[in-house]
């Protein structure tokens, strides 16, 4: 009687730990296995580009030209449609000579005064500076490893919740233009000179491509040890 109850003590603890085993995976996924690389994708959120340029009575120094080049170039490349110049509280005459001396500046990089509008901000300070900038987008960096479950735990075939963040978090801390994630830049146009080259090689049955350098003809990458 006694070896009949222990069997059955046995039976249902291996039971009990059958269905821990093949439980769910903690932390991992639920539910249908998806894509990982679909979990993680590239996105955008709004950004503000801004500088923050000190006031001079003698017009601006050339390291605030060079901010101000610097700024232009960025915003030609962002396809934005307006620049924001924002003087500290009602302005006094050296700030707005400061902002003039701005438009005047952004002018000689292609950016008229069309693009340009004036504004101003509650000044923590009386030497506080003339902001210039614009609104864009930047590229979101998923925050990984928040949460981590048992990688043990494997009865459904999932993967880890956190698999695929890291190659997005460094493909978005590393890319160039924003814009990008949101629409491929266009192609340039084909070359017509070098299309009519190639195909005059092809009628005349000669090898169409671009000559190859010597260096790289003749290159080896080891020698074989016979």
């Amino acid at each position: 009687m006694m070896n009949r109850s222990l069997y059955a003590v046995l039976i249902a603890g291996s039971a009990l730990g059958l269905a821990a085993c093949g439980g769910l995976d903690a932390g991992l996924d639920r539910g249908p296995a998806i894509n990982p690389l679909s979990r993680y994708v590239l996105q955008v959120e709004p950004d503000f580009d801004r500088i923050a340029l000190r006031a001079r009575s003698d017009g601006l120094s050339e390291p605030q030209r060079r901010a101000v080049s610097q700024l232009a170039t960025r915003y030609r490349a962002s396809a934005q449609t307006g620049l924001v110049i924002q003087v500290p509280g009602a302005g006094d005459n050296v700030t707005n000579a400061t902002a003039r001396n701005i438009v005047n500046a952004l002018a000689g990089y292609g950016i008229g005064s069309s693009q340009i509008s004036m504004g101003s901000y509650e000044a923590p300070g009386a030497d506080a500076p003339v902001l210039v900038g614009f609104e864009t987008i930047r590229a979101q960096v998923p925050q990984c490893g928040t949460a981590w479950g048992s990688a043990t735990r494997t009865a459904q075939n999932t993967g880890s919740a956190n698999f695929g963040c890291a190659v997005t978090a460094n493909l978005a801390a590393q890319i160039a233009n924003p814009n990008d994630i949101v629409s491929p830049q266009q192609m340039t146009p084909a070359s017509a000179q070098r299309r009519a080259v190639v195909y005059d090689a092809y009628r005349q049955g000669t090898p169409t491509s671009a000559t190859r350098e010597p260096l790289l003809v003749e290159a080896r990458i080891s020698d074989v040890v016979e």
